[in-house]
């Protein structure tokens, strides 16, 4: 069990530095919208094109890439949408099996015939270097890449849910907090108290 807790820890400390990287993407977004903005309303008024399709595209990448970058470090922070009838009732260990059986029987299978379904349209699309179909825009064929990375991610990131999960409910590592979040094992705090490993004796 250590030496998963140790890969767990490891998915989790990767994507949250992706995941955090993603995030100052947002301010990267916004600088070129409001430049988009303001190049099109004073293009106007100087009668001049102070804007172009690349510049729209580059801010509908960025807007990609947050989301697809994003999406593992949102499923190890527990902050995806999800409809909570029961859930939020139980106590821990009823809720890290839960999430355990989740993960394996919805989460990494989805993930897979998603990656699998996806594979060929990305390969397709770089073999044909497929571009924007408005002139002056970016190439299409590398943002379509990073719909694998995000399933290869959010893989990882199951794998490392599902070890935490486990951990939890076999007593292998301490309970998660009082919101029933699953903790993520990268040596942070867990309502004040450091994360540590239970004795597997115990």
């Amino acid at each position: 069990m250590h030496t998963l807790l140790r890969l767990a820890r490891s998915i989790d400390r990767m994507n949250t530095v992706i995941g955090r990287l993603s995030g100052w993407l947002v301010l990267l977004m916004v600088l070129v919208g409001g430049f988009n903005v303001v190049g099109r309303y004073l293009g106007n008024a100087l009668g001049q094109n102070l804007s172009s399709n690349g510049l729209i595209e580059t801010q509908w990448y960025l807007f990609s890439l947050v989301f697809l970058l994003g999406a593992a470090y949102t499923l190890q922070e527990n902050d995806h949408v999800r409809m909570d009838v029961f859930y939020s009732g139980w106590p821990p260990r009823r809720k890290a099996l839960a999430d355990f059986i989740a993960t394996l029987l919805f989460l990494l299978p989805f993930c897979g015939f998603a990656l699998w379904f996806t594979w060929t349209p990305v390969l397709n699309s770089w073999r044909i270097q497929e571009g924007s179909p408005d002139p002056g825009g970016l190439p299409r064929y590398p943002i379509k890449s990073f719909i694998l990375v995000m399933f290869i991610l959010l893989i990882a990131q199951g794998v490392s849910q599902a070890i935490k999960s486990w951990g939890i409910y076999s007593g292998a590592i301490a309970p998660p907090s009082a919101s029933g979040n699953v903790p993520p094992v990268n040596g942070q705090s867990v309502n004040g108290q450091p994360e540590t490993e239970r004795d597997d004796n115990a």
